[in-house]
């Protein structure tokens, strides 16, 4: 499972809305804080770049679908019309994962047909989605 930003933003909510036992004090209580600071630290990150990726993700599926779609079907059209609604987290989302579902389905046809250059276009792909979603370690403090 992939957390969503408000699952992680709620999940340090009720971390800190809670008093802790007396037993949960020293060590454990500042291990539990530097979680839930390392989590905001990732969370602001991901609301700072998570929608410009996928609205580039999203735009970048389509077009790779579409410009396959004479080739390898007319369903890889059809699946590149996925929108991507209203602009929240939860909107673009489920556009992307319509369209990675579409997006596998034609890498599974590309190397059956061997399209080495396709193939090479969708892994390239898949590096820069990943690049585009990447979310930097900060530094850890006594380190």
């Amino acid at each position: 499972m992939t957390p969503s930003l408000p699952d992680i933003l709620v999940g340090n909510f009720l971390c800190v809305a809670e008093p802790p036992p007396p037993e949960s004090a020293g060590e454990f209580m500042a291990g539990k804080v530097a979680v839930v600071a390392l989590l905001s630290l990732l969370a602001a990150q991901e609301a700072e770049r998570g929608p410009s990726a996928r609205v580039w993700e999203n735009a970048t599926l389509r077009a790779v679908l579409l410009d396959a779609a004479p080739v390898y079907g007319e369903a890889f059209a059809e699946a590149a019309g996925a929108a991507d609604g209203d602009f929240t987290l939860a909107a673009l989302d489920r556009a992307n994962a319509t369209l990675r579902r579409a997006l596998i389905a034609l890498h599974e046809a590309v190397e059956a047909a061997g399209d080495t250059a396709r193939d090479h276009a969708i892994l390239r792909l898949y590096r820069d989605m990943a690049h585009a979603r990447r979310l930097d370690m900060p530094p850890l403090p006594g380190r």
